[in-house]
């Protein structure tokens, strides 16, 4: 089983490519689509609009990060990080899988690109100041 997502602004075309892909295959229309991948659409009259906020919270849960305190920057002024950090080193596997649901996060938060980018150069030489960096970013 093979998923189908296609998308267009000419109802007209739109049809009749639908029509041709239903004749050539054996195929189901469940409309419009509402989730994909771990990212929620929402389609109305005034556009598409994307976010990941089911999965956002999930990696929230995930890492017991529910009950933080919100800052307001991605950045921490003062810290300086390098892959000469002296400091607890922190467990690959869980810093991996922070890394990897923050840079899914990318898709839909632009914002935290860079940042995100950046604390993931240092997967060799984890300590505790990279991990703190990437849960300030959560």
């Amino acid at each position: 089983m093979n998923d189908l997502i296609f998308t267009g602004n000419n109802p007209k075309m739109f049809g009749d490519f639908k029509e041709a892909m239903i004749k050539e295959f054996e195929m189901t229309d469940i409309g419009l689509m509402s989730y994909y991948l771990g990212i929620e659409i929402k389609q109305g009259e005034d556009g598409i609009f994307v976010n990941q906020e089911k999965f956002t919270r999930g990696i929230v849960k995930k890492f017991k990060m529910e009950d933080c305190a919100k800052v307001n920057t991605l950045v921490e002024c003062g810290v300086k990080m390098s892959k000469n950090n002296e400091g607890e080193k922190i467990n690959f596997t869980t810093f991996k899988n922070l890394v990897g649901s923050l840079r899914y996060l990318t898709y839909t938060h632009r914002d935290i690109l860079y940042r995100v980018r950046l604390v993931s150069r240092f997967m060799e030489t984890l300590t505790m100041t990279h991990f703190k960096a990437l849960k300030r970013i959560l």
